[in-house]
């Protein structure tokens, strides 16, 4: 008979692996969030922050007890995302963790992928890129989002862009199968403009 709440999770899994019936999986783990104080559940599902059927109906609870937690906020957020919810729930929870937090990277990210328009990713790549400088991922993210706009719609300030951060990354680049790789997409971007 499981004990501790770590058992109690661990249980109502190995119960949904075995009989594949989520609706149950997520009444056990909203009963268990509802009686267990939240920091002893947060360490309890931590070992399962990457499967969202867990995190979904504990941070669901979670976030309803503490609205204004960027972190509970932002594990809400990424299963959503995951589980492929759709962008305006993810966005919706994004921005209210940026506010929460606005040093919350991830909220930034989650908040940038949440936008279902191209041009209008781009411009929140942007905003991600100017906060935190020297994260490598949001540029990535931003130069991925300009050459897609760039290929989409024949623009050439978005090409310029992805071409400018692409040769920003390969400055930085620290192995020789990161620089081939921008070395390529570049070659590919400047035969673009020809």
């Amino acid at each position: 008979m499981p004990t501790t709440i770590a058992d109690n999770i661990a249980a109502a899994l190995s119960r949904y692996e075995s009989d594949d019936n989520l609706g149950v999986l997520f009444d056990t783990l909203r009963d268990l969030a509802k009686t267990t104080d939240a920091d002893a559940m947060i360490t309890a599902a931590e070992p399962y922050r990457d499967r969202p059927e867990v995190v979904m109906p504990v941070y669901e609870h979670l976030v309803a007890q503490r609205p204004h937690d960027a972190r509970a906020l932002v594990a809400l957020a990424n299963a959503y995302w995951i589980s492929g919810r759709g962008p305006d729930v993810v966005g919706e929870l994004a921005t209210r963790a940026k506010a929460a937090d606005p040093d919350n990277r991830a909220a930034w990210h989650l908040w940038a992928l949440a936008q279902s328009n191209v041009r209008a990713r781009v411009e929140r790549w942007k905003q991600v890129a100017v906060r935190f400088p020297h994260d490598q991922l949001a540029r990535a993210a931003l130069a991925d989002n300009a050459t897609s706009l760039a290929g989409a719609e024949h623009d050439p300030l978005a090409l310029d862009l992805a071409i400018t951060i692409y040769q920003g990354l390969l400055e930085e680049a620290q192995t020789p199968a990161q620089r081939r790789a921008l070395e390529q997409t570049l070659a590919t971007l400047r035969g673009w403009k020809l």
